[in-house]
């Protein structure tokens, strides 16, 4: 772990943060602001690192994802809080005491963890997808449909979700065509509104999406037709990355919505297993980036709460003791 402050495996920072995106970022700066020591723990794989900007997040849309990550890291050091590259290993430990170890064999320790770590989209198995992710390659309306507006859209569908995201991506164009693909059959109601809103449907199985000149060109199903397009909407299954803390207790279960899996929290972001939260995608999938930043800003002033009255309690005992020595 590269940081501006040394560090041993003797140092007890009260809080670890794991993943250095918005939900991290943004809690590590509510807990340094509480004169809290912390260390961030940033693998330097966002989810959205692929994306040309950041949108919605009131004053910085289009920012680029690195631009906005980079003047976070440099917010939140500004309040003593340590940021360092790195992947966690394996854990061990309690609340109180949790001990991560990195991939160069660094121990870091903290009383209490958070994990925003994120997921990792797993696209359809079709040639050509991983490339044109995050540009041309797409799934959330809110996320890009400004940007591909009354472009021609394709809707590659592979789960019952898909034809949701068709009739969603209609506001922005009047160009989609739905790819069947590998996606339940649609029903005679989804027809029918299909066919009122000019949505064209194409049967059989895609085999590939081809680009021209660095951008998404057409799709090639499996009879050898041809489809021009200029964007192409997919399901991702958005696995959480907790691998890491699985000796803890820490375990993702698939996600109401099916689209992936995450880990339970209640309001606050805590988790079933003490002192540890979690904010952001790991634990709701469909958290933007500024979403994701206000949950972490609620999960690290909880996670201050709690460490609150764990050192109220600790200096009541040490009253305590105190006053017995001096009886005696």
């Amino acid at each position: 772990m590269n940081t501006t402050h040394t560090t041993t495996p003797s140092t007890l920072f009260d809080v670890v943060v794991v993943g250095g995106g918005a939900a991290g970022l943004a809690a590590a700066e509510a807990l340094g602001r509480a004169r809290r020591s912390v260390a961030v723990i940033d693998s330097g794989e966002p989810r959205n690192g692929v994306a040309a900007g950041v949108h919605k997040f009131l004053t910085r849309d289009g920012t680029p994802p690195a631009e906005l990550l980079r003047l976070a890291r440099d917010e939140v050091r500004r309040y003593g809080v340590v940021v360092g590259e790195g992947s966690v290993q394996s854990s061990s430990g309690s609340t109180g005491d949790f001990a991560l170890t990195l991939t160069a064999g660094t121990i870091i320790r903290g009383r209490r963890l958070l994990l925003a770590t994120g997921g990792f989209d797993e696209l359809p198995e079709v040639e050509g997808l991983r490339e044109r992710w995050g540009r041309e390659v797409l799934h959330c309306p809110y996320c890009h449909g400004w940007e591909v507006q009354d472009d021609r859209l394709g809707i590659l569908a592979t789960t019952a979700f898909s034809a949701h995201q068709a009739l969603m991506f209609r506001q922005w164009s009047d160009r989609i065509v739905y790819f069947e693909h590998t996606a339940p059959p649609l029903t005679d109601d989804q027809r029918t509104l299909f066919a009122a809103q000019d949505i064209a449907v194409v049967t059989g199985q895609v085999n590939a999406a081809r680009s021209v000149d660095d951008r998404l060109h057409h799709l090639l199903l499996a009879d050898g037709s041809v489809h021009a397009l200029d964007a192409l909407v997919v399901s991702p299954f958005l696995r959480a990355r907790v691998e890491p803390f699985a000796a803890l207790g820490v375990e993702a279960v698939l996600h109401e919505s099916g689209m992936g899996t995450a880990v339970t929290t209640d309001a606050f972001g805590r988790t079933e297993v003490p002192g540890i939260w979690a904010a952001g995608n790991v634990t709701e999938l469909s958290a933007q980036v500024i979403v994701s930043a206000a949950a972490g800003l609620m999960a690290g002033a909880h996670i201050n709460a709690d460490l609150t009255a764990e050192d109220q309690a600790a200096a009541i005992r040490r009253s305590a003791s105190r006053t017995v020595v001096t009886a005696s």
